[in-house]
């Protein structure tokens, strides 16, 4: 079945291709011992006798190249893919391929040297190799994860643990190189299997309770090193499918609503930051960005006028709430901490379980939640009508006087992309304009060195869900709060087991602004935070893989290291 969806997939992006001959479209398929892969579900078994399972799957290819049937190779230069089984990214394209018959392909996995150690700042949000999208760069630390298998496993009369095998570094980039009969004078497309057995178990098996549960590809690793001598064998090609190609295009986007004049909105960021992908159908402009900002204080968005976005998202306090949980309409308190709203322009989804896909969308649900706003968008639509002057600032925003709930939700989307926080004393400091305190740099190496005891680092391995220079990878965790059956987080959204007790990972920006912490609020400081993850995490199915591979008992900071972390983490304050 998944092999006819790849295929059904592959159909589909070629009849809406560009129509160019020798547009060639590749599919990689995940499986285990030649089967289906299904994420998240503990029924595999390595060499070693251990029950897996895998929760995460993601990598980076590059170097393509195809053989023509003289031996001579076409190289298919400054073209990258990025894969990842739970984000359903299977498929890519390599365009300008000349036109011939081959018999080969090759690739590696990996970027390159030069793209592995080039300035992510410079790269298309879309990009491949974006961080923000891939979320496989080890920011501070230099350099991209080629290839990223994370899970569970359970050996014979063991406990569930985690393991999270990374492989990266620039002599572990892999050449997998594979006979397939190419007949580029139309457009083609190939299916390749990757077989995780294959790369756990042979000709080199990994045991990860005997070998170990974790690599960061340091030299010398004999993990990173089986890893690579496993590779090879891990891709097959499957099936080679041949197609005419096509003449359609896909549409460009349109700006909705774009006045006849209008001011272009300079957005800042800093200059470590990756390229956001801000709404191409809702450029920045300066009149809608002034209108958002009027909105996010008006309390005519609530059924009594009592509350605004800002009562519960306050500038002082990172636009969060210095409350466990925010009070709406009548009294009512939610059942989450309010979230921080700063550089937004770099999420996919939003709230803790993200259930909005976008920021337009987001924006707009408080109003009509019950125990938040309890207002209707029609009832705000006529409220913000009849307030003088407010007609006039959707005209200048948006070309027409006309107040809706889609323009509402347009205006709050640009005002919320502009919070961008980037100046603290931490990035000052890494632009050598000042030097952090002693505490403060132990702080810093605990933050991003892993906990891998058999390599001897035994740090707090706290950059997994927090790293690069946004510290968030924007994914969902269980980071092991003791269960809420009320509240089981991303589950509620998806209804898969493997998200119960998930939930988003927020920047550590302005942390030291934004307690209490948790989605609960169930910590009212940092101290409690690090001690947390030091010593109380609890252990369940869906613990995330990099918490679950630390000892039963936790890591057990020592009280210098942990007043360390606390030190770093306040350095990261800045004002939006």
């Amino acid at each position: 079945m998944v092999h006819q969806l790849l295929f059904a997939v592959l159909t589909l992006v070629l009849s809406a291709g560009t129509g160019c001959a020798g547009t060639l479209e590749i599919a990689v398929r995940n499986t285990f011992n030649g089967q289906p892969l299904l994420l998240d579900s503990l029924r595999y078994e390595n060499g070693a006798g251990e029950t897996l399972a895998v929760t995460r799957l993601s990598m980076l290819l590059s170097g393509f190249a195809i053989e023509r049937e003289n031996g001579e190779w076409v190289e298919m230069a400054n073209q990258y893919a990025w894969l990842d089984a739970a984000k359903r990214r299977a498929t890519f394209r390599l365009n300008g391929v000349p036109e011939g018959i081959y018999r080969a392909l090759r690739f590696h996995v990996g970027p390159d040297a030069k793209a592995n150690n080039a300035d992510i700042s410079t790269l298309a949000a879309d990009h491949p190799l974006n961080p923000n999208l891939n979320s496989l760069h080890w920011s501070w630390q230099g350099g991209y994860i080629f290839l990223a298998v994370e899970g569970h496993f359970r050996s014979s009369n063991s406990e569930l643990n985690g393991y999270a095998y990374h492989l990266a570094r620039d002599p572990n980039r892999t050449r997998i190189s594979l006979a397939a009969p190419l007949d580029l004078t139309h457009d083609a497309a190939a299916l390749l299997d990757f077989d995780l057995g294959n790369l756990l178990n042979a000709p080199r098996p990994l045991s990860f309770a005997k070998m170990g549960s974790a690599t960061h590809s340091r030299d010398g690793d004999p993990i990173a090193a089986a890893l690579v001598a496993n590779l090879q064998g891990a891709f097959h090609v499957t099936q080679i499918l041949s197609a005419a190609p096509a003449i359609s295009r896909p549409s460009p986007v349109q700006p909705l609503y774009l006045p006849e004049k209008f001011t272009p909105y300079r957005f800042t960021m800093s200059a470590t930051f990756p390229l956001p992908d801000l709404p191409r159908d809702n450029p920045l402009i300066e009149e809608r960005v002034a209108l958002g900002k009027a909105l996010f204080s008006d309390t005519a968005l609530s059924r009594d006028r009592t509350l605004s976005c800002a009562s519960c998202h306050q500038p002082d306090s990172a636009f969060t709430d210095p409350r466990k949980f925010s009070v709406g309409v009548r009294g009512q308190t939610g059942t989450r901490h309010s979230m921080p709203l700063i550089n937004l322009a770099w999420k996919t989804s939003y709230f803790w379980d993200g259930r909005a896909p976008t920021l337009r969308a987001q924006v707009l649900m408080p109003i009509e939640d019950h125990t938040e706003m309890d207002e209707t968008l029609e009832r705000v639509s006529a409220k913000l009508a009849a307030e003088p002057g407010c007609s006039p600032q959707f005209m200048a925003a948006f070309g027409t006087p006309e107040i809706t709930a889609e323009k509402i939700g347009l205006a709050l989307e640009q005002y919320l992309l502009t919070l961008t926080v980037y100046d603290s004393k931490f990035d000052q400091a890494m632009r050598g304009k000042i030097t952090l305190k002693e505490d403060e740099k132990r702080g810093f190496e605990l933050f991003m060195t892993e906990y891998e005891p058999r390599t001897g680092q035994t740090g707090a391995d706290c950059f997994h869900c927090h790293g690069g220079p946004l510290f968030r990878d924007h994914q969902f965790h269980n980071n092991g709060l003791v269960p809420d059956a009320a509240d089981p987080g991303r589950f509620s959204v998806t209804t898969h087991e493997a998200d119960r007790g998930k939930f988003a990972t927020p920047s550590l920006r302005n942390i030291a602004r934004t307690a209490p912490y948790m989605h609960n609020g169930c910590f009212a400081t940092l101290e409690e935070v690090v001690e947390h993850y030091s010593s109380g995490v609890y252990r369940s199915g869906t613990l995330d893989p990099n918490l679950a591979k630390h000892p039963a008992n936790g890591l057990n900071l020592s009280a210098a290291d942990k007043a360390a972390l606390v030190a770093f983490l306040k350095t990261l304050t800045a004002d939006p």
